[in-house]
């Protein structure tokens, strides 16, 4: 079966004062769709560097990135736009949602962005609240949310369009021990209906819970 993601001979480097560094080394590697996939290893092999690439935030310096078979660098700016906020889901270590907005406003973000309705969006990010769990939390802004509740949140915009994988960065990094495994064990239900995982971890307990542990050293997958 194809897979979801092809990763082929990817490199990034980045140029400084005091020369190139090779950050991403030739990296080949397949996700397949409804996989939950771990990403570990030191700080500094280049984790969160893969994941942003493969979010299509930042370009590669050479190789390729497939999704569903197709180039994803091939694109245009305003293509790549497009294909990062409708294919692809971000939650990241701080949830990064907008104080002035409550939650169902910061989930129904990316569809706004999208062109949804209004109405259908509202919609849409109600139905994806009561999913996490936080149906009694709609009118609530970040600041009068917990760090799990906040998070939480955060899970709802990235999976309101339906994209077909979650990238996430260091998810449970900045939550206590207890409200990090409650929102790993909310990862691993929506992963049995069918969402597609990506997840840069250093807790190995947590990681030992997905289906694949992915090893990263030196800027490569060993």
């Amino acid at each position: 079966m194809e897979p979801l993601i092809r990763i082929e001979n990817l490199n990034k480097s980045f140029i400084t004062p005091g020369g190139e560094i090779r950050v991403l080394k030739g990296i080949n590697l397949d996700l397949h769709q409804g996989e939950m996939a771990a990403v570990m290893g030191p700080s500094g092999v280049g984790k969160s560097t893969l994941l942003h690439i493969l979010g299509a935030l930042d370009r590669a310096t050479s190789g390729k990135v497939l999704y569903e078979g197709n180039d994803v660098f091939s694109l245009g700016d305003d293509e790549l736009a497009d294909f990062r906020n409708k294919k692809i889901g971000f939650v990241f270590q701080f949830h990064h949602l907008l104080p002035e907005f409550n939650a169902i406003e910061n989930t129904m973000m990316p569809a706004l962005i999208a062109g949804v309705s209004r109405t259908e969006a509202y919609k849409k990010a109600e139905a994806i609240l009561a999913d996490v769990g936080l149906s009694n939390r709609l009118t609530h802004k970040p600041g009068e949310l917990s760090g799990g509740e906040q998070q939480r949140v955060a899970v709802a915009r990235a999976l309101i369009l339906e994209p077909g994988l979650i990238l996430a960065d260091e998810p449970t990094g900045n939550l206590d021990t207890r409200t990090g495994e409650a929102l790993f064990s909310l990862l691993l239900a929506l992963n049995k209906k069918g969402t597609t995982f990506l997840i840069v971890t250093h807790n190995e307990d947590l990681a030992l819970k997905c289906g694949r542990i992915i090893k990263m050293l030196d800027g490569n997958v060993i």
